[in-house]
């Protein structure tokens, strides 16, 4: 495998507008979703991302057809028929989000066997949740040799409460329900965009689902579903990135084709730290003010702070000469871009899951790699906002999760480009 790097000029102004692409987060279940209907499903405002290239590996083993028109990021995927009930750790080993799969295949066809999956090693993320949900629902598990095995002749509907709010969880347990004879009530469910998505989509192809974007969902299980078209939902963690982005370079920069309800908390914070932002009805305009003042941040489940942009706005704080306090509510090992950004200047001090910043007025140019999908995000802002180039390497990490990122990023006036690793 060719190993890429990244190589920015910081320090230069990020100007103009960007186009945000569709929520990998809410594509990658609703791709999965499409296994539940026989025939042929037809998803819009699908990324081109390396996360996404993954799913379509898995569920083509599964049995579908899929065509990606990336050019047009316009995705049809047609099944009909499981022929597969085995997903493999070589599939899987790379992302969280295979484990999806267990909601559809124990519905549709009764078994299924998948790897423990992989993904970016931000602390513990455990599945016992899922598993959990699906025994209550009437399944049985077992854990073999680093798969987890689980059958049903028929899933029940059930209540089911989760112990803390789980979006894989959530969507995974609704992935199942929505063919379960009777009634499931999921309490506690995630509030995110990402499920709401998920729900419209199951709605869209017969589904009966109530109580969406609240934390009790009510799922009357249906005897078939239909193949459906339907559009996800723009990314908030990409449009957040690019925000923050023009934070660092204090740039004017207009986000569009989002939905500014979704950024509320980010929006809200750097308001309070002194920016001037406008918004209408699908874009966000970020500008500079010449005060900015230090805040506390704590992370939290939807529609609070997200920890997916922990990392990012962690990297944007340091320039801002006065202190400032995250607190990480979510994962307990999401500080890894802490020592990157110590050998860019940073002073950054850990305590537990807080992390008090000491602003500075510029970060230093320095080799740095990227150790996940968001603290890369990191690193590549905090390469903006920093005197000179930047090499960052590992970035197949961001190609995760980001899609054109360089094109949209050369587009506002930044001075990146990508090319192999050791290439002068």
């Amino acid at each position: 495998m060719r190993l890429d790097v990244y190589k920015i000029k910081g320090g230069r102004k990020l100007k103009g507008e960007v186009k945000i692409s569709g929520a990998k987060n809410a594509a990658l279940p609703i791709i999965v979703g499409s296994l539940l209907a026989e025939g042929k499903t037809i998803l819009s405002n699908v990324p081109d991302l390396k996360d996404i290239r993954t799913i379509l590996q898995v569920i083509e083993h599964l049995g579908a057809k899929t065509k990606f028109i990336s050019s047009k990021n316009i995705l049809e995927i047609e099944v009909r028929s499981i022929k597969n009930n085995q997903v493999p750790y070589d599939l899987v080993k790379t992302m969280r989000a295979s484990i999806y799969v267990m909601g559809p295949l124990l519905a549709k066809v009764g078994e299924v066997d998948v790897s423990l999956p992989g993904g970016c090693a931000i602390g513990e993320r455990p599945i016992d949740m899922h598993l959990n949900g699906f025994k209550k629902m009437g399944a049985k598990i077992n854990l073999q040799h680093g798969y987890v095995k689980a059958k049903a002749k028929c899933l029940f509907g059930t209540t089911i409460t989760m112990k803390k709010i789980s979006v894989g969880t959530t969507a995974n347990l609704m992935l199942a329900a929505v063919l379960a004879k009777g009634k499931t009530v999921l309490e506690n469910a995630a509030l995110e965009p990402d499920i709401i998505d998920l729900g419209h989509f199951l709605i869209k192809m017969g589904a009966n689902i109530t109580g969406l974007g609240t934390e009790t969902i009510e799922i009357i299980g249906v005897k078939k579903l239909n193949p459906t078209k339907h559009r996800i939902i723009p990314d908030r963690i990409e449009a957040g990135t690019f925000l923050l982005a023009g934070a660092i370079t204090r740039g004017d920069l207009k986000i569009t084709k989002i939905i500014p309800e979704h950024l509320r908390a980010l929006i809200s914070i750097l308001i309070e730290i002194g920016f001037f932002l406008d918004e209408g009805r699908n874009w966000v305009q970020i500008r500079p003010a010449k005060n900015l003042v230090g805040t506390i941040i704590k992370t939290k489940p939807y529609p609070g702070f997200p920890t997916d942009l922990q990392a990012p706005i962690m990297a944007f704080l340091i320039t801002i000469p006065r202190v400032n306090v995250i607190i990480e509510t979510i994962f307990e090992n999401r500080f890894t871009h802490v020592a990157e950004l110590r050998r860019m200047g940073a002073d950054i001090i850990i305590e537990d899951r807080v992390a008090i910043i000491r602003g500075i007025k510029k970060l230093s140019s320095a080799p740095v790699m990227m150790p996940d999908l968001r603290a890369g995000a990191a690193l590549i802002i905090a390469a903006l906002g920093a005197k000179g180039e930047t090499e960052i390497r590992r970035i197949y990490h961001a190609d995760r999760g980001y899609e054109n990122l360089v094109e949209k990023l050369s587009k506002l006036g930044a001075k990146i480009k990508r090319e192999p690793e050791g290439q002068n």
